[in-house]
């Protein structure tokens, strides 16, 4: 099978496509013949060192595709079944062998590139809008990024609980599709800063809280524009990692909560992650919830995918595509 592989950590250019032994199912296991990947700023994570992996090792953690084999203890999955998952490295791949509890079906509406644009960006949203800090009607809340995968997703959950909604992204074209996609108020941080413009547009009361999936560069104005008792959702680092900070000035800046979530927690049971899914799953097929599809690569081209999802150049969900199998 072909494969991309990291052999050593670094930038984009240590993607290389190689050709490796399909893997084997084991007891508890599926074999699944990959039809589309989601591509992810953890996998940027991973590739540059910053989480750990034994090299060598394929990268991604999100995909869809079709059944081919399982292990002889599966027992809610068949060869032909249709799937999709995420949180189990290795899915930049033709085939890859995924331990049973991670897999969902997907529904007769929703085809393979829905279900590798959904599986990671669109639970992660939902855990952070009904979870991390569960959405109240009512509430005002900032979203950062609000223009990318998991930012159009949240926007549009955000609304749906009742919130107002302020988000922020890069670039005019960028704080329209956020618009489109339900926020109330948006800013351009290419031109305006963020943190000012929160405090005029709440009358100097500040959000219940900011979901920050950008970092460093946002981090420290974040605690700017909580309202006393507000709530910082740090679920990324885009820009890169928070540095170490004293925690008095959560107290400082009126008694703050900070949390620093990952989906591996939120889906920690198969319940969990099968409530998850199908809400997210669920409210695509009825078209409660629209995912958008930025761009597709081939699978030999993990690299520039990276470059332009690092370069903040998309909107929307990243896919690759393994040659020759139509998603």
């Amino acid at each position: 099978m072909k494969a991309i592989q990291v052999a050593r950590t670094g930038g984009p250019d240590v993607l290389a496509l190689v050709e490796l032994p399909a893997p084997r199912p084991g007891p508890q296991d599926v074999t699944v013949a990959v039809r589309a990947i989601g591509v992810n700023f953890i996998d940027c994570y991973y590739r540059e060192g910053r989480y750990k992996a034994p090299l060598p090792f394929i990268p991604g953690q999100e995909a869809a595709g079709v059944v081919t084999a399982v292990g002889a203890a599966v027992t809610h999955v068949r060869p032909g079944d249709r799937v999709a998952y995420t949180g189990t490295l290795g899915s930049y791949a033709e085939v890859q062998v995924v331990p049973q509890a991670g897999v969902v079906t997907l529904p007769d509406a929703l085809d393979f590139r829905q279900g590798a644009a959904a599986m990671l960006q669109g639970m992660t949203a939902h855990y952070l809008a009904h979870a991390s800090y569960p959405i109240a009607p009512g509430d005002t809340v900032l979203i950062h990024a609000a223009a990318g995968g998991v930012g159009l997703l949240l926007v549009q959950m955000a609304k749906r609980l009742g919130a107002r909604v302020i988000a922020t992204a890069g670039s005019t074209a960028k704080t329209q599709l956020a618009r489109e996609a339900g926020a109330d108020d948006t800013i351009d941080y290419s031109t305006q800063d963020f943190a000012v413009e929160t405090q005029r547009l709440t009358g100097g009361k500040g959000v219940h809280a900011v979901y920050d999936g950008v970092g460093k560069d946002t981090f420290d104005r974040d605690l700017d524009v909580l309202r006393p008792r507000g709530m910082l959702v740090l679920f990324g680092g885009a820009s890169g990692a928070v540095p170490p900070f004293d925690p008095m000035r959560l107290t400082q800046k009126g008694s703050l909560f900070l949390t620093r979530p990952t989906l591996g927690h939120y889906i920690a049971t198969r319940a969990e992650l099968e409530q998850r899914a199908g809400n997210v799953l669920g409210a695509i097929a009825r078209g409660e919830l629209e995912l958008r599809i930025e761009h597709e690569y081939p699978l030999d081209d993990a690299a520039r995918a990276h470059r332009d999802l690092e370069g903040r150049k998309t909107t929307g969900k990243l896919l690759l595509i393994p040659e020759g199998r139509p998603a």
